[in-house]
């Protein structure tokens, strides 16, 4: 039987692109999804064999996506797509339990490979991820420290998107108050007090696109 695909990208193009490159491979593609919170959503309902998350995408990033598909289908496999390639990023990832981190820029190359890999219970990295980040993982370094707890970085990315905390308080189901004491212990735990500095912080994490 053919893996099943959830396929999870803010970009139609790019997912029309890739749905044709796994069908040409026999790859079942059961579900699309626009952003973060529907891709959970689609991940709860189906239980697809893999999830294929792009990093940037809005609402929920890929990687926070990927920390709550864990809960909800814990037999999902999960594939990160991201054009960083820097160490932290790699093993942060590694760290969530994505099982493969594919690079963009290589990613039709790559893609069908990865799922491949992930299905016989693989880890799989594109070919231009350092050699030591592997090792690193492997010999179980300490993870990358986050001072943001997974629900603040949600609240940071949505506010780098211009949500206002009404809007913020309505995408995650909590109320305004509790939208406003996140937002504000963001801003403590970065020493950063203003809008500007925060969607600066977040492009540099790359939650959003500058």
């Amino acid at each position: 039987m053919p893996p099943r695909i959830l396929l999870a990208d803010d970009h139609v193009i790019v997912r029309q692109g890739f749905r044709a490159l796994l069908e040409r491979e026999g790859i079942d593609v059961v579900a699309e999804a626009a952003d973060g919170h529907e891709a959970v959503r689609l991940a709860g309902d189906l239980r697809p064999d893999v999830a294929v998350l792009d990093f940037a995408m809005p609402l929920l990033n890929g990687l926070d996506a990927a920390r709550e598909i864990r809960t909800r289908s814990p037999g999902t496999r999960m594939i990160l797509l991201t054009v960083h390639t820097e160490d932290h990023y790699v093993l942060e990832a590694l760290y969530t339990g994505v099982h493969g981190y594919v690079v963009k820029t290589q990613a039709a190359a790559d893609l069908v490979q990865a799922i491949h890999e992930v299905c016989r219970n693989a880890l799989y990295l594109s070919p231009t991820i350092s050699r030591a980040v592997v090792e690193a993982y492997f010999a179980k370094a300490s993870p990358p420290g986050d001072v943001l707890s997974s629900r603040e970085r949600q609240v940071l990315q949505l506010v780098a998107e211009g949500k206002t905390t009404k809007e913020i308080a309505v995408v995650l189901g909590v109320s305004i108050k509790t939208a406003d004491s996140h937002r504000a212990r963001i801003m403590r735990k970065l020493d950063i007090h203003d809008t500007a500095g925060l969607v600066r912080f977040a492009i540099r994490r790359g939650l959003i696109h500058p």
